[in-house]
């Protein structure tokens, strides 16, 4: 079941709340001794998760159809417990050997929000209130890893959470009707997520897989120290727009001493090799730092973009050196073990 974007919290009478993860969305199948996990898309997780099935067997009921989150939470020596997607994107890997290294050095938590199926009986038609009360009652005494979503069905604490637990790197809020089945595919479900825009100078591009035309701009921002550090990417664009964007940026071709020519210590360029892109083409075509671009953007991860920024507008009236990170809203941490409730 999906979700349906909505600008602001809706309040119906019987409205559940409960924080978005921003994890991996898995279905859990467990018929006695065997265990299949199940992607949003109907792939296959069960190979590269091998202590998620260990913690069903486990711990989850012996017939049960669960829909979960499957999140990495990052937990480094002298800093608070917080999810991690990129880690969780490594956990994708062809070669067994790896899969069982990663299964051990940063194993992933379940976080389980509904329930599908339970012994004999499908739960699908009935109502999610009830499917929440069987849900809390099944999994009433699992530990962690495995965790129950907490819930509210108080608007202003919901509100409450859509500020607080964004510092423990989640994604927003999940509404739910107390009256609707689990019903898939369907957007039954509302989704409530942070929105907010910065401006970014543009200092690159990345052709797109389709031919000579736009694939992504490569957006910056410089730090105290007046270096420009990479932040991602604003993507998305139509096919007549790519092909437009590649005549804007033509005058800021072929730039000298380029910002990311290099990389000084500490400094976030594009087009390094990550243990989760493999092969892939990173290669991008540099640009002089002195486009300025206005996007929208949900979080941060660290110090750059959590997710592909939108394109809103070019700002021709912003000087490049004023695009810093003073700008950006930074969420108060929080310990993501205080949002579960974990000891």
């Amino acid at each position: 079941m999906l979700a349906k974007p909505v600008s602001k919290l809706p309040t119906e009478p019987g409205m559940t709340y409960e924080p978005k993860w921003d994890g991996y969305r898995c279905i859990i199948f467990r018929d006695g001794d065997e265990v299949e996990l199940a992607s949003r898309g109907g792939k296959t997780l069960t190979r590269y998760f091998p202590e998620v099935v260990n913690q069903a067997l486990k711990q989850l009921p012996p017939r049960s159809v669960i829909d979960c989150e499957l999140v990495i939470i990052r937990r480094d020596e002298g800093s608070i417990p917080r999810l991690d997607f990129d880690l969780l994107s490594q956990r994708i890997h062809p070669a067994a050997s790896r899969v069982s290294k990663l299964s051990a050095e940063i194993p992933a938590d379940i976080i389980a929000f509904d329930l599908l199926a339970l012994d004999d009986r499908s739960l699908m038609d009935q109502p999610y209130a009830q499917r929440r009360a069987l849900l809390t009652q099944a999994l009433a005494h699992v530990e962690p890893p495995v965790h129950l979503t907490p819930v509210t069905t108080d608007p202003d604490t919901a509100r409450e959470w859509f500020t607080a637990f964004e510092g423990a790197g989640l994604d927003g809020l999940i509404a739910k009707p107390a009256d609707i089945p689990y019903a898939p595919n369907k957007r039954l479900m509302h989704k409530i997520k942070h929105s907010r825009t910065a401006d970014a100078v543009v200092a690159g591009f990345r052709y797109h897989t389709s031919g000579p035309v736009v694939g992504s701009l490569l957006l910056g921002l410089y730090d105290d120290q007046g270096m420009l550090h990479h932040v991602g990417v604003s993507a998305s664009f139509t096919a007549a727009r790519r092909a437009e964007l590649l005549t804007e940026l033509e005058p800021y071709r072929n730039p000298t001493g380029h910002p990311w020519a290099s990389a000084s210590d500490g400094q976030r360029v594009p087009g390094a090799p990550s243990r989760w892109t493999g092969g892939k083409d990173l290669a991008f075509e540099p640009l002089r730092p002195e486009l300025v671009v206005e996007v929208a953007y949900d979080a941060m991860e660290g110090d750059r973009f959590r997710h592909t920024a939108q394109f809103k507008r070019w700002r021709p009236d912003r000087d490049p050196r004023s695009c810093t990170y003073d700008q950006l809203d930074r969420p108060i941490s929080l310990n993501v073990d205080e949002v579960l409730g974990t000891p």
